[in-house]
Formats: C-alpha cells, sequence, structure tokens
C-alpha cells in the first residue's frame, strides 16, 4: 500500500505570534501548577486597569447628552407655547 498525500495529515509551521503566545502560555499554565485556586484568581485579576477616556470627557459627554434632554424637558414644561408668527 503506497502513502499519498491525502493519507498523512500536513504540519503547518507555527508564526513566530503563535510561537509567542504558546510560550506565554505555557509560562502562565507553569506558575500556576501548585497553587490554590484563590491564588490563582488572585494572580488573574492584576492590576485595575484605567478607561481611555479621562472622568473630565466622560462628563462633559453625559452633560451633552444629558444635559439637553433636561432642558429639552424643562422647556416643554415651563416654557409653554411658542409664537412664531
Amino acid at each position: 500500500m503506497q502513502n499519498t498525500d491525502q493519507d498523512t495529515p500536513t504540519k503547518q509551521a507555527q508564526t513566530p505570534e503563535q510561537r509567542r503566545r504558546n510560550e506565554k502560555f505555557y509560562r502562565d499554565q507553569a506558575a500556576k501548577r501548585g497553587k490554590s485556586d484563590s491564588e490563582v484568581q488572585k494572580r488573574a485579576k492584576g492590576p485595575a486597569q484605567n478607561s481611555p477616556i479621562s472622568p473630565i470627557w466622560l462628563l462633559l459627554l453625559g452633560f451633552v447628552v444629558f444635559g439637553g434632554l433636561i432642558f429639552e424637558v424643562l422647556s416643554r414644561i415651563f416654557g409653554g407655547r411658542s409664537n412664531l408668527r
């Protein structure tokens, strides 16, 4: 019986990115060995990440969106009808 290309699975070479990620995964798994679940979870949480938008910009955006809505509601309640003639 002859061995053809269809019978044998081909292996693809790893890209450098795949190799880096595999090595990182292996290091992380090796670091977890012998530790309790609580120790592993503490390490997984890591430092808190900051928001990519500063709080000042978030407040400004909130004021523009919700402030406009509030001003519109107040003008409809207290403004009455406008005479545009």
